[in-house]
């Protein structure tokens, strides 16, 4: 939901992408709407070390295939608006750096 929020902007566009990948990759129900309440609780200078800590518990609960698939949808969800500003590709950076990808 962060990559959502980093250019201060919450499409449609980005919604469907991120409802998709979780009707896809999550057997269980997620409020979006709790998700974006607890973002919404912190102060944007926050966000960094919170989206940090949340690839660390994901990648530490996740499979390979997984992880290729979330790549995937931060991926879609950066371009969901077909614009990738400065901040969404700070935070893509992150993700690869956190998850040791190269950008290749």
């Amino acid at each position: 939901m962060i990559l959502s929020a980093v250019d201060f902007k919450f499409l449609p566009e980005e919604d469907l992408v991120i409802r998709k990948f979780l009707a896809q990759e999550f057997p269980f129900q997620i409020n979006l709407d709790d998700q974006m309440e607890e973002i919404s609780r912190l102060y944007p200078t926050e966000w960094e070390q919170h989206f940090r800590k949340v690839l660390e518990d994901f990648y530490d609960e996740s499979t390979e295939d997984e992880r290729k698939n979330f790549i995937q949808f931060a991926i879609e969800l950066v371009k969901a608006d077909a614009v990738v500003t400065k901040e969404e590709n700070q935070y893509m950076r992150i993700l690869f750096k956190e998850w040791g990808i190269s950008r290749n």
